[in-house]
């Protein structure tokens, strides 16, 4: 184990997924956070704190969560990339901001430690219940991009693409992690830095008079270049509907032009967008839809199901949101029932069933505290097939 000039702890590593978040943070260039401490997402920030000094960066505790995800918006506008740690109480108090870097295309990450709810709930215990809430949390109409990951492997690995993906589309990224893949540790590998692939910022170099903060190039490009304070540029940065100078627009034809391009912007890079584990879903007659810690223990039960002849197949979701639509659309063209287990009372199993556009959906919920048996995953499918 060793410590490249970046920072990054290269090699063979045992963590839990809390600190391998960290150390995709750090991999991926962040420089700058802001928290507030809440179980089961604290071990995030606590090793960052004590990691980031020695690359010349700064960690900052909050008073709250509210001032936790408006401070890494002024970071990034400052030059830094930034991001903020929560778990689901922290996580509803942030929805103004994340609606507010939304609108003003800040490129972030919001870390999401699932645990039981709602209110405050099981603080030190599982869940999968935020996952409506990271899409519709804000109000108004808007895309965000969703990663869950299922090991401490892909803490690290889909932090990096969480990073990447906020500076590509200029957009809040969250990154839906639970209490379960959070405290699991696990083998991880670190690679050097240079074989880590990073987004870089979409920085304007335009003169300073010609430069309008949120007009898009004529390349087709639906995200805008970017200036930082400090570098010259006249800019306006508001929550307000704008136009391409960033000044108030208060306007039907500027609603429609500016929240539309925020949408298709993300709608649009659906191809792009969509990563996903398919396991034998080809010729499957039930395709068992799951993500996070869910997918770990939903195998057991689709292993058990397969050794009675079941023809099975498996689809993990590592982005939800977007959804993939198209994707469930053309499983369902194949498959004659899906099986969705989550620790929630069924909030994406409602989206399969709508893509799935009639075909037979069986949600296995739980409410959260604990993961499910197999068992009962098992005799959903069972149920599925007949």
């Amino acid at each position: 184990m060793k410590a490249d000039p970046a920072g990054v702890l290269t090699g063979v590593h045992f963590l839990d997924g809390d600190h391998a978040c960290c150390e995709g943070a750090l991999a991926a260039g962040a420089c700058f956070a802001a928290g507030y401490p809440i179980t089961p997402s604290t071990e995030v920030v606590e090793r960052f704190a004590a990691r980031i000094p020695k690359v010349g960066g700064t960690f900052i505790q909050m008073e709250d969560e509210l001032a936790s995800s408006i401070a890494i918006q002024g970071a990034v506008w400052g030059g830094a990339k930034a991001f903020t740690v929560t778990s689901g109480p922290g996580f509803s108090l942030m929805m103004e901001h994340i609606g507010y870097a939304v609108m003003t295309e800040t490129p972030c990450v919001f870390v999401n430690v699932q645990r039981g709810g709602p209110s405050t709930g099981l603080p030190t215990l599982p869940a999968q219940s935020d996952m409506m809430q990271a899409r519709w949390g804000s109000h108004g109409d808007y895309e965000v991009i969703a990663l869950c990951p299922n090991s401490p492997q892909e803490c690290f690995d889909l932090t990096i693409t969480a990073f990447n993906l906020s500076e590509k589309y200029r957009v809040p990224v969250m990154f839906m992690m639970d209490e379960c893949v959070g405290h699991m540790t696990e083998k991880v590998i670190i690679p050097p830095a240079e074989q880590i692939e990073i987004e870089p910022r979409r920085k304007t170099h335009k003169p300073h008079d010609a430069y309008k903060p949120y007009e898009c190039n004529g390349d087709g490009s639906l995200v805008p270049e970017m200036a930082h304070a400090g570098e010259g540029y006249k800019f306006h940065v508001t929550g307000l509907t704008h136009d391409e100078r960033g000044y108030p627009a208060m306007t039907v034809a500027a609603q429609q032009k500016l929240v539309g391009r925020l949408r298709d912007k993300i709608s649009k890079a659906a191809d792009d967008l969509l990563l996903v584990e398919q396991d034998n879903t080809a010729d499957a007659d039930v395709v068992v839809v799951t993500y996070g810690i869910t997918s770990r223990v939903a195998q057991r039960g689709i292993d058990s199901a397969r050794a009675k002849g079941l023809k099975v197949g498996k689809l993990r979701l590592k982005i939800v949101w977007p959804f993939p639509d198209q994707l469930i659309k053309k499983l369902s063209q194949r498959a004659k029932a899906f099986v969705v287990p989550e620790l929630n009372l069924g909030q994406i199993s409602r989206e399969v069933e709508r893509a799935a556009g009639g075909v037979k959906t069986v949600c296995v919920p739980h409410a959260g505290g604990g993961v499910h048996r197999p068992e009962d995953i098992l005799k959903a499918i069972q149920e599925a097939s007949r």
